[in-house]
């Protein structure tokens, strides 16, 4: 399922990773690292919510292991902001309720994909904002030393659940839905809150 999941979105990855090009720029700066966890924080926490809210998921994967939104409110606060300005962020409303694990697996595979970058990402940054990271990196170390446990776990997962193909096409749908809107959240609704910070 994961090898489809990467064929049939594969439309939507450059400009997925395209998100993390501001933090290797030359010129990146403790402020764009920011605005970076900022604009994260916006998608996953409302994610995350709707995750929690969805019917036996939790009898299909292990969603304590893999909240971030925790370790990403704790960077920004080592950042400078405090924890009101956190609670007024801007989130992404687009995040839908799902019906099922099924759709909640589609979405959630496009937030499990990131973390396959986290450690490179971490270590290039470590050389340009190394005090930064010191105290602020636990959203890019929280899979650190089980980053392909929890993706194989999360491939097995989603086998078992799309045995059929009717499940497994919903899936799939899912996580192009979930590519779109994080694109449209990156890329517009986060504007407001870079004026604000």
């Amino acid at each position: 399922m994961i090898e489809r999941l990467d064929r049939e979105t594969r439309i939507h990855h450059a400009a997925a990773e395209s998100d993390f090009d501001v933090l290797f720029d030359t010129e990146t700066t403790p402020r764009h690292y920011l605005m970076f966890l900022v604009s994260v924080y916006g998608f996953e926490a409302p994610l995350e919510s709707m995750l929690a809210m969805t019917p036996n998921l939790e009898l299909v994967i292990d969603l304590k292991e893999r909240t971030k939104a925790g370790f990403l409110a704790q960077d920004l606060m080592m950042l400078g902001l405090r924890p009101n300005q956190i609670a007024e962020l801007l989130q992404c409303l687009r995040v839908p309720h799902f019906h099922d694990a099924a759709e909640a697996l589609g979405w959630m595979y496009v937030v499990e994909r990131t973390t396959l970058a986290h450690s490179v990402l971490r270590r290039h940054l470590l050389t340009r904002l190394p005090r930064e990271l010191r105290t602020a990196s636990n959203y890019l170390s929280c899979y650190a030393g089980v980053v392909g446990a929890r993706w194989r776990t999360f491939g097995a997962a989603l086998d078992d659940l799309a045995r059929k193909p009717a499940i497994a096409d919903r899936v799939v749908a899912a996580a192009n839905d979930a590519f779109c809107c994080r694109r449209g959240w990156i890329q517009q609704d986060t504007q407001d809150t870079r004026a604000a910070i």
